[in-house]
C-alpha cells in the first residue's frame, strides 16, 4: 500500500484543517491507519489511529480536538483538526498497520507528508 497525505497548509490558532490520506491497492479496508506528526527538531509521533472496524484512538494532546475517520470506498482516511494551536505545527504523515488491543503498529513505507503551519 502506498500512501499520500494532503490537505496541509497555513491555519490560524482556533481554526480547522482537514487532512486526507489516500491509499493505493486493495487491502486498505483490512488495515488500521495511523496519523503521525513530526515537528521541527522532534521525533515523529503517533497522534491518532483507526482500526479496520473504525475503532478510534487518540493521544491525550489531541483528544477532543482532532477526529480520525476513514472511507473505505474511497481508500482514504481523514484527520479533522479543530481548535488548532501553534504547537500543532508539524509535517503530518499517515501509515497503514495493525492494532493489537489499543496499541497501533505501523507497517509499510512512509509516504510524503503534508506540512501544517498554525499561526498565533
Amino acid at each position: 500500500v502506498q500512501l499520500q497525505a494532503s490537505g496541509g497548509g497555513l491555519g490560524q490558532a482556533g481554526g480547522s484543517l482537514r487532512l486526507s490520506c489516500a491509499a493505493s491497492g486493495n487491502t486498505f479496508s483490512k488495515q488500521s491507519v495511523g496519523w503521525y506528526r513530526q515537528a521541527p527538531g522532534e521525533q515523529r509521533e503517533l497522534i491518532a489511529s483507526i482500526s479496520s472496524t473504525s475503532d478510534t484512538y487518540y493521544k491525550d494532546f489531541v483528544k477532543g480536538r482532532f477526529r480520525i475517520s476513514r472511507d473505505n470506498a474511497k481508500n482514504t482516511a481523514y484527520l479533522q483538526m479543530n481548535s488548532l494551536k501553534p504547537e500543532d505545527t508539524a509535517v503530518y504523515y499517515c501509515n497503514t498497520g495493525r492494532h493489537v488491543g489499543v496499541d497501533y503498529y505501523p507497517s509499510g513505507s512512509w509516504g510524503q507528508g503534508t506540512l501544517v503551519t498554525v499561526s498565533s
